[in-house]
């Protein structure tokens, strides 16, 4: 049995099913269950699967940084927490900037001032209090600029655990993901030391490809174990796509995070 509670994106798996099927899918074999934008499904539906939901993107529209980008992250980040309720979804995601269907930034930012730091400081600040109003948690995510997200701001491991350190709420904790930080910083043992006072989920895919543990190059079960070592009991979520089948995918997660 694994010491972490492990979950997996239903948007990246099943692509054959119906969105609800993946879901059921995925629960029926003992996992958590990971879904992004919430406006385009049907909660009920999903709240019906009995499925138990371990985080949802946290916001529709918006930015950090921009005075009309920040009021639309709040408004749609309050929208989501009443989704959230629906589903009893602990923990929704956040991005340094609004993501196209493409995963491009909305709002490109090459060259981010110190002015943008703290403006994003203090937005996070703003978000964190909605969450400790409604008790629950909000993420944000690093991404890749090499291959991924070009343009993105805030996209880098040490980019987003500056923000939380800054922020320093329960409320505001990063999603560490490993597969954008092995692209764009490497080094994640020593990277999950650093960072795991802050961690509120962490999320992993093989490199290259975005596909299960044991497709690339990271060598998980080593990530495992300096997680025990390093005492996290918390979520890995499992945000690839299937080299082959996703029952396959689900079966090399698990062995690569259960001793």
């Amino acid at each position: 049995m694994s010491p972490f509670t492990l979950a997996a994106s239903a948007e990246m798996l099943y692509l054959d099913l119906p969105f609800t099927e993946r879901v059921r899918r995925i629960a029926d074999q003992g996992f958590q269950v990971e879904i992004w934008d919430w406006s385009a499904k049907d909660i009920d539906a999903l709240a019906a699967t009995g499925a138990t939901f371990s985080s949802m993107t946290g916001y529709l529209t918006g930015d950090l940084t921009e005075p009309d980008g920040i009021e639309a992250l709040l408004a749609s980040a309050r929208k989501s927490l009443d989704v959230a309720a629906q589903l009893d979804c602990p923990r929704l995601n956040l991005h340094g900037t609004g993501l196209d269907p493409q995963g491009l930034p909305v709002r490109p930012v090459h060259d981010v001032t110190p002015t943008m730091w703290l403006t994003a400081a203090d937005t996070l600040r703003r978000i964190a209090a909605l969450g400790e109003e409604a008790d629950r948690v909000f993420t944000l995510e690093n991404l890749n600029l090499a291959v991924d997200h070009p343009g993105t701001p805030f996209a880098r491991a040490a980019d987003t655990l500056a923000l939380a350190r800054a922020v320093d709420s329960p409320h505001l904790r990063l999603n560490l993901d490993l597969y954008h930080a092995q692209i764009g910083e490497g080094n994640l043992i020593d990277l999950l030391g650093q960072a795991l006072p802050y961690v509120g989920e962490i999320q992993v895919a093989d490199v290259p490809g975005r596909c299960e543990p044991g497709t690339g190059e990271i060598h998980y079960p080593a990530i495992a174990a300096a997680l025990h070592d390093l005492g996290y009991t918390g979520v890995v979520g499992l945000e690839s796509w299937a080299r082959h089948d996703p029952d396959t995918a689900l079966d090399a997660f698990r062995a690569a995070f259960t001793p």
